[in-house]
């Protein structure tokens, strides 16, 4: 279904202070925000939960205690279990030392051969280049040399000198082994800490930032907070999904080959990949460095390699755009660039957080006309509307592109919305450049060649009604002035075709009212003037009063495409020769026209108007 959209939005000038103002306090503050954002990320997948529990009568304060402790030992129970086979297969690892040798071996660079000597002659080049001259020693030196007479050996030698640190005592030894464990430690505690604070005052905290935008903003904020949480917990749920799929067929395969813990490398790969991009790298790496040391030959460590390189280009290439994309409303490009960004500001932190954050951007840009530019540079939806898209190729002289557009607006639409909704509105922005003087007259000629050869391909493509005429009279399709006007007659002539009538298309030129008298209307027919804003309503009054007063008898009919204004008002512009009828669509224009005669008929017809594939 083609659908008007709005207008482009437009980057406002303190869009990017204010944007870049943020960037900073993220970046400087980061040892806050962080943890804040994964104790936000932590509320939303638990906050499901604790309404639950509320439901059972139990208070909010026990409650998100409650999944808080909950999540802690399930947490620890999996890091448990995964810690104590990691260490069991670190203890079966020199089982396996004799495999490891040969592979170590058989990797190392043959010695027959002409690759051994090749290797060989470099290595010798390589020796013969790293060996330090003699160093020169100039005149001078040499006579003072000679003049202080022979020396010992050990004189000239120079003395290296290595600066060796403090060992320190053991309590620095203590604090510095323990600083790697404390600081994780200390954040988890944080985020802990924000996940509580959070689920309890959820309320409260909900109230007091629609209370800071103001309750002028109160319907938007509602939106925004609704779209930000549905869209973030829908990709929270998917990636669960895909990297529970993933894990499953991970794990099924290594199984099949026959690499030990199978179970644990598909559970640690499913987790690693909640980082993106480095996760899957280190969780198929883990299973592929086994399977070199457990078995003799190559097959094995070259099937765990194929199979992890066959599901994650499935996954990445094709399942997770496809989910991720819709879902969330990220394009796939953006979604990379946004990776990196968030990595280089908050470390593996933003990494991992890259993809809610960036659905936060998208959705702020969504609701708040002042950073639309967001919605427009992440977000999944088309930049240019169809008729933008249309026009721009024309523009660019690019004729199988234009008609690309056009093929992708025909799916699953009808050639009247086609009309109304993707040529219309292009002829417009041709009109208008055109009178402003900024399209030149190889573009326009090039412009009304193509549309019309498209127009002429969509009209044979069209199914014709079978049924005789509902109406009598015939159709006379008039141009108002210009050779726009000219091309939206053969518009309205093609739809009032393909629904069984008589239709006539006059051409615009000097001899049109010639040309109307050699077919001598009759009361029966009717005129319909096409005109094209945006100077269309003086040439089109003026076409109407001429026939008015020559066939005062016949019906007329005046369209002004895509015309938005009032068309009460507009028709009283037309005094004092007013229309029978005024329309400013093609779907209005055959339901004014037809409908009246026959209006079950004409609705059948009208409903299977579709392009045929």
């Amino acid at each position: 279904m083609i659908a008007p959209r709005s207008s482009s939005p437009s980057l406002n000038s303190l869009s990017v202070p204010i944007l870049m103002a943020v960037i900073a306090a993220l970046y400087l503050a980061r040892e806050i925000f962080i943890p804040l954002a994964f104790a936000i990320t932590l509320a939303i997948i638990l906050s499901p939960a604790v309404a639950w529990l509320m439901k059972l009568r139990i208070r909010r304060t026990p409650a998100a205690m409650t999944m808080v402790l909950l999540t802690i030992a399930a947490t620890a129970g999996i890091g448990f279990v995964i810690f104590n086979q990691l260490v069991q297969v670190l203890d079966e690892l020199p089982v396996y030392k004799e495999n490891i040798r040969h592979k170590i071996q058989a990797m190392r660079a043959p010695s027959e051969g002409a690759l051994g000597r090749a290797t060989e002659k470099v290595k010798d080049l390589a020796n013969e280049l790293s060996t330090n001259p003699a160093p020169l020693v100039n005149r001078p030196e040499k006579d003072r040399v000679a003049r202080r007479g022979p020396t010992s050996p050990e004189a000239d030698v120079p003395v290296a000198v290595q600066i060796v640190p403090d060992p320190g005592n053991d309590l620095q030894y203590l604090r510095e082994l323990t600083k790697s464990f404390l600081s994780p430690l200390g954040t988890v505690g944080i985020v802990l800490i924000f996940t509580v604070f959070l689920l309890i005052k959820q309320d409260d905290l909900r109230d007091r930032l629609f209370g800071l935008a103001g309750l002028s903003r109160l319907n938007l904020m509602t939106q925004a907070l609704d779209d930000a949480i549905l869209r973030v917990s829908r990709y929270l749920m998917l990636q669960f999904l895909v990297n529970a799929g993933f894990g499953i067929f991970w794990g099924i395969g290594l199984y099949l080959i026959g690499v030990p813990y199978a179970a644990l490398w598909a559970t640690v790969t499913a987790l690693f990949r909640i980082v993106p991009y480095l996760g899957s790298m280190v969780g198929g790496v883990l299973p592929l460095v086994l399977s070199l040391a457990v078995f003799d030959t190559w097959v094995q460590p070259l099937l765990v390699l194929l199979l992890f390189l066959f599901l994650e280009l499935v996954t990445a290439n094709f399942i997770e755009p496809v989910l991720y994309g819709s879902h969330t409303g990220v394009s796939s490009l953006a979604l990379l660039v946004t990776t990196v960004f968030w990595a280089t500001l908050w470390g593996p932190a933003g990494l991992i957080l890259s993809t809610p954050l960036t659905v936060c951007l998208v959705v702020l840009g969504r609701h708040v006309p002042q950073f639309s530019f967001l919605h427009v540079l992440l977000g999944d939806e088309d930049a240019l509307t169809a008729e933008a898209q249309l026009y721009q190729r024309l523009l660019a002289l690019d004729d199988h592109g234009a008609r690309t557009v056009v093929d992708r607006s025909l799916a699953g639409s009808t050639v009247l919305q086609l009309y109304d909704s993707v040529i219309v509105p292009t002829m417009t922005m041709v009109e208008t450049d055109r009178h402003k003087g900024t399209l030149d007259a190889d573009r326009e000629e090039f412009i009304f060649m193509s549309i019309r050869e498209m127009l002429g391909e969509v009209s044979v493509r069209t199914p014709r009604s079978e049924d005789g005429p509902i109406h009598p009279g015939r159709f006379l399709c008039l141009p108002a002035n210009d050779e726009s006007d000219e091309v939206t007659a053969a518009m309205l002539a093609q739809v009032l075709e393909a629904v069984g009538h008589v239709t006539i298309s006059f051409p615009k030129d000097g001899k049109l009212q010639h040309t109307i008298r050699m077919i001598a209307p009759s009361a029966e027919d009717v005129f319909c003037i096409s005109a094209l804003p945006p100077f269309a309503f003086t040439q089109a009054r003026n076409l109407t009063i001429q026939l008015r007063e020559r066939y005062p008898n016949t019906k007329i009919l005046v369209g002004v495409w895509g015309f938005t204004g009032d068309a009460s008002r507009a028709v009283e512009r037309f005094q004092p020769s007013k229309p029978d009828h005024f329309v400013t669509s093609f779907a209005g224009a055959l339901h004014c026209l037809v409908m009246p005669v026959s209006p079950n008929t004409v609705e059948a017809k009208f409903k299977t108007f579709e392009i045929n594939g």
